[in-house]
């Protein structure tokens, strides 16, 4: 897809939308903000539930492409990262508890954070399982592939080695700057409650653009790699 695409760039104004709603509610009144912006069955958890799937969607499209281009092992590869956004995104809404109104089991209430049944909220002894689990390792492996992958991946040969073995979509620069000043935005909106389902919401719209158009189209097979491949041959 084009990077001029009108879906990328619906996309991004969404992302802008988003954000500058965001902050202008957080600072004409911090309390506000979690109950009319990121409060739980909120806009912006939704989207973000929405766009999550939608990834997921992109990803198994994408697996499909890579059939014939690459051994088997990465199409499974690219099937398991789409089930991981699925996954994401079911856990995102409570798997339609709160849509559809149906109670947890009584395992997910004595045990879960938030009484609702998901994995993320899970208490396992004394410690949270997204924060404990999740907080330590995930966050840095995000940041690793928005920001150091596409400062890597144009230069260094064994990243790209890397990157085809694990047929890793590769964020093109412009979602690396949305990861940077979303990241720099929810920092700057900590003395707001749940300042980060902002970042949540910015993190699924940056996954669908990247799955939609990532940087190393070629290993897809996209028509866009395939008519600048042509004309660089030209």
């Amino acid at each position: 897809m084009p990077r001029n695409h009108p879906l990328l760039l619906a996309l991004l104004a969404l992302f802008v939308v988003g954000h500058v709603i965001s902050i202008g509610v957080a600072l004409y009144d911090p309390a506000l903000y979690p109950v009319a912006v990121g409060q739980e069955d909120g806009p912006l958890e939704y989207l973000t539930a929405v766009f999550l799937f939608l990834a997921g969607l992109v990803l198994f499209r994408r697996a499909a492409q890579l059939r014939g281009h690459l051994p088997l092992y990465t199409v499974a590869l690219t099937v398991l990262y789409g089930a991981m956004y699925v996954f994401v995104a079911g856990e995102e809404i409570s798997w339609g508890q709160r849509i559809f109104g149906w109670s947890s089991g009584e395992y997910f209430v004595e045990n879960n954070f938030q009484a609702e049944t998901n994995f993320h909220n899970l208490v396992v002894g004394d410690h949270h399982l997204a924060s404990t689990l999740f907080g330590n390792w995930l966050t840095p492996v995000l940041l690793l592939y928005l920001l150091v992958l596409p400062l890597l991946w144009p230069r260094a040969k064994w990243v790209q080695g890397f990157v085809r073995a694990l047929a890793v979509p590769v964020p093109a620069p412009r979602e690396a700057f949305l990861a940077v000043a979303a990241s720099v935005i929810v920092l700057s909106l900590d003395f707001v409650y749940r300042n980060f389902e902002l970042y949540e919401f910015a993190f699924s719209i940056i996954s669908l653009m990247i799955f939609l158009s990532p940087w190393n189209a070629a290993m897809y097979g996209l028509e866009r790699a395939r008519v600048r491949a042509t004309a660089v041959a030209a």
